[in-house]
């Protein structure tokens, strides 16, 4: 079975930062992409970052959140990060990891879910 295992929520004030981790463990064979979206209460859930798996591979961001937050990966690890700095109010949601894994002997992919991680920013 694949796992993720999300960490780094929690409270936070305006303009401060957080690092948010997820680890993918379990049947992987490789990893395609891995990505973090939110969703706060009342909406939908929006892809906040994505990053492929390749070297040097490309990353995507929200425009709401280009310049503050970072995603980075530790392939060695399974492991993607968001960084995430000068946090505002708007920025508080539910954070959910994301990963794609491409099958061994197939074409196929497999979607899985971290449970989400909250985000609150507040004074």
């Amino acid at each position: 079975q694949v796992q993720l295992e999300e960490s780094g929520g929690g409270l936070v004030q305006p303009g401060g930062s957080l690092r948010l981790s997820c680890v993918v463990s379990g049947n992987i064979f490789s990893i395609y992409n891995m990505g973090w979206y939110r969703q706060a209460p009342g909406n939908e859930r929006d892809l906040v970052a994505i990053i492929a798996s390749s070297t040097g591979g490309g990353t995507n961001y929200a425009d709401s959140v280009k310049g503050r937050f970072t995603i980075s990966t530790d392939n060695a690890k399974n492991t993607v990060y968001l960084q995430m700095n000068s946090l505002k109010p708007e920025d508080t949601a539910v954070y959910y990891c994301k990963v794609t894994l491409r099958q061994r002997r197939s074409n196929l992919m497999e979607i899985h879910w971290g449970q989400g991680t909250q985000v609150t920013v507040s004074s």
